[in-house]
Order: C-alpha cells, then sequence, then structure tokens
C-alpha cells in the first residue's frame, strides 16, 4: 500500500510540475481519437477522411477549450453526412443543436464525458461512463452522458456499416418523394431506436445513485457507491432488454459492469483515498448553531527523504555533510580568532618590521589587511551555511504543507 501511495503521490506532483503539457497532450489525444473515430465510422467525405487533416485538427483543438472540441467534432460530422445526405445533415444538425444548448447550458464542463461516450461505445464498454460520472461529476452529468450517447447513435445509423438499404435507395433518387423518404428513414431510425432509451435511463439512474450513496456520511461511501452503481446498470440494462428486445448481450453487460467498478475503485484510490480507522467526531456549538463534524483523514505517504552524502571523518565515523560544513567552517573561525590575537599581541615595531617584509612590487598590504580579508572569507562561510541550514527549513516546511494538504 505504501508503495503505491508513493506512485500516486508521484503522479500527483509530476502533473502538478507539468500541468499546462499534460493537459495540452490530453486534449490533444482525446481530439485525435474522436476524429479518427468519425473518419472510421462515417468517412463518406476523402477529403476530411485524411489522416493528416484528423492530426492537424486534433493539434489545433489542443490550444483551445476543451468545449471547442466538442463543436469541432459535430462540424466534422455534419460534413461527412452532407457528402452522403443533405437530408441526414439538416436532421443530425438540428439534433446536435438541440444538444448543444442543453448541454452548454446545464453542464458546460462535463466535456470529458460527451468526447468519452461515444469513444466507449465504440470500444464497447460504455458501461464505465455512468460510475465514473457519478464519482466525478454531479447530477447534470445526466446531460452530458444523454448528450454523448445520443450522438453516437445518430452516427452510429449513418454508418458506412448500419445504412439501411432503404435508405441508399432513397439517396440514389432526386426526386421529391426520394427527398421525403429519406427524412422519414432517418427520422424514423434514430428516435426508433429503443437501445439508445435504455441506455439513456441507465446512465441516468446509474449517476445519479452513485452521486447520492458516495454523499453520504457513511464509512466507505464511496465503496458503497462503486458497487451498487454497477449492481443497478446491471439490472437496468437487463430489464430493459427484457421488455424491449434491444438485443444487449448479458455476458457483455457483466463484464463490462465488472470493468466499470475496477475503474471506479482507480478513481477513488486518486480522488478520494482515506483512512477510516482514524476517524474523529467533533461537537461544538456557537450563538445560533449546534456542530457535529465529522473528520476524516486522507492517506498520505512521506516523499522519499533526498540522499546526503557522507564523508569519513578523522575518527574513521560517517559524518553528514552538514557536520562537515560546520566543520570547516569552525576551522575557519578559529584561524580567523588566531590571527587576531597574534596582531594584538605584537607591538608597532613588530608590526612595522612585517609590513616592509610582506610588502612587494606586486602587493602592498599590511597585516590589518589580510585580517579583514580572512575575517570577510570566514563570515561569508558563515552566512553561507547560514542559508544553507534556512533553505533546508523552508524545504522541510514546505513538504509538511504539502502532505497536510
Amino acid at each position: 500500500m505504501v508503495i503505491l501511495l508513493q506512485i500516486r503521490e508521484s503522479i500527483r506532483r509530476f502533473f502538478t510540475s507539468y500541468d499546462s503539457y499534460c493537459i495540452a497532450a490530453g486534449k490533444f489525444l482525446a481530439a485525435l481519437i474522436v476524429f479518427l473515430l468519425i473518419n472510421k465510422n462515417i468517412g463518406y467525405s476523402e477529403v476530411l477522411a485524411s489522416p493528416v487533416i484528423a492530426v492537424l485538427a486534433a493539434l489545433f483543438c489542443s490550444f483551445l477549450p476543451p468545449n471547442f472540441t466538442v463543436v469541432a467534432a459535430a462540424a466534422v460530422s455534419l460534413l461527412h453526412i452532407y457528402a452522403l445526405s443533405p437530408e441526414g445533415m439538416i436532421i443530425v444538425g438540428s439534433a446536435f443543436l438541440l444538444m448543444m444548448l442543453l448541454y452548454f447550458r446545464f453542464s458546460p464542463k462535463d466535456t470529458v464525458f460527451v468526447l468519452l461516450t461515444p469513444v466507449c461505445f465504440s470500444l464497447k464498454i460504455p458501461f464505465v461512463i455512468p460510475v465514473a460520472a457519478g464519482l466525478l461529476g454531479g447530477p447534470v452529468s445526466v446531460f452530458a452522458t444523454a448528450c454523448g450517447t445520443i450522438a453516437y447513435y445518430m452516427l452510429f445509423y449513418m454508418s458506412k456499416s448500419e445504412v439501411p438499404a432503404e435508405l441508399t435507395a432513397a439517396v440514389a433518387k432526386s426526386t421529391t418523394e426520394g427527398m421525403l423518404n429519406r427524412f422519414r428513414f432517418i427520422i424514423s431510425g434514430i428516435l426508433g431506436n429503443r437501445g439508445m432509451l435504455v441506455f439513456i435511463a441507465a446512465f441516468s439512474i446509474t449517476i445519479l445513485a452513485v452521486y447520492l450513496i458516495r454523499r453520504l456520511s457513511v464509512d466507505h461511501s464511496w465503496i458503497i457507491a462503486i458497487f451498487s452503481g454497477t449492481l443497478l446498470e446491471i439490472l437496468v440494462l437487463l430489464a430493459g432488454e427484457l421488455h424491449f428486445k434491444t438485443g444487449i448481450s448479458a455476458g457483455g453487460v457483466v463484464a463490462g459492469s465488472l470493468l466499470a467498478a475496477l475503474v471506479g475503485l482507480v478513481i477513488m484510490f486518486f480522488r478520494f483515498n482515506v483512512d477510516y480507522s482514524r476517524t474523529e467526531r467533533v461537537q461544538f456549538e456557537d450563538d445560533e448553531y449546534y456542530y457535529y463534524v465529522k473528520a476524516v483523514p486522507k492517506n498520505t505517504v512521506e516523499p522519499a527523504a533526498p540522499r546526503v552524502k557522507k564523508i569519513k571523518g578523522g575518527s574513521g565515523k560517517d559524518l553528514p555533510e552538514y557536520h562537515v560544513r560546520r566543520s570547516v567552517t569552525e576551522d575557519k573561525e578559529k584561524k580567523s580568532s588566531s590571527v587576531k590575537k597574534n596582531t594584538e599581541k605584537k607591538t608597532p615595531e613588530k608590526r612595522t618590521s612585517e609590513k616592509r617584509v610582506t610588502e612587494g612590487p606586486r602587493e602592498r598590504r599590511s597585516v590589518e589587511d589580510r585580517y579583514r580579508s580572512d575575517e570577510a572569507r570566514s563570515s561569508a562561510a558563515a552566512r553561507m551555511d547560514r542559508e544553507v541550514a534556512a533553505k533546508a527549513r523552508e524545504n522541510r516546511q514546505l513538504r509538511e504543507n504539502k502532505n497536510r494538504t
């Protein structure tokens, strides 16, 4: 456990030190995955389906706010659909506009769930999203996951492998009847998908259940929320399969939900890792209220102490580096004091004779000047030691404050 906590602290320190680079890299990878999946499923436009265009668009999105990636993905999807059917672009564009109004109104900060929901559906692991949204988000995250689910099923219906034969035949007709048939097939195909409705209901119920349970003031509330939400998600999806015959695999639901529980535990380890054995309860009051406070300390670990190089002393013992520095300083101070005593004992005649002897054509310093230079060197060494000690105290205080937070 201590090793895992040290790894977590190392990851946190790395992210704190390079947060701007990590965020930019994350936005680039998310946008690149989204654009590549769009090109793979509905790549009707040969120009936009190029991987070079996807990389350039993802690089451009990495320098902009996250919500711009949502808008860019919707625009790329509409251009691909336009290459198939202008009517389809109108219908899907209207749905995108309505979803963006709801999304930007209620949950504009849940961009990651809007982008990751279609991606997880494509990877056959959509069950991870509601558990993660309930742990990291709130009730408004329901709108973000619902928008992501609807977007995936609309693009899935318009994908190359799922376009029905009736729609393909209607696209070939350029008459008014063919246009009406295209509108009818697209609208009925999107709204008549019962699997989409079952997933939206299951995700919404799971998010609300996980959020409400993890907010309870009980021990191990996050673990209870994770497994309760996972079980509830399995029950709702299986009930929807039995009632609506949506074709959802029961084995896939169970396996995906267990993976969602595992992801939830990983999120809890990084976000809410506490020690309930050291829980403290405090009760106090003021003129208007009684206060009942429950304080649960976080699981923290002290960072590894820096290694100090040790040097063999005269007695054969290992002395820390700061002891060596101090001994050098003390030797300098002793030398300066001995020079001062010798200077005080000497008579003016001796000082004059010493001055004559030490004076030369290139260097003319008196004994007093030499003493002052020695004293300045010793004071500089002492000042350096004080600065090193102050820096060590400051670093120790910073580590203690960081561990407390």
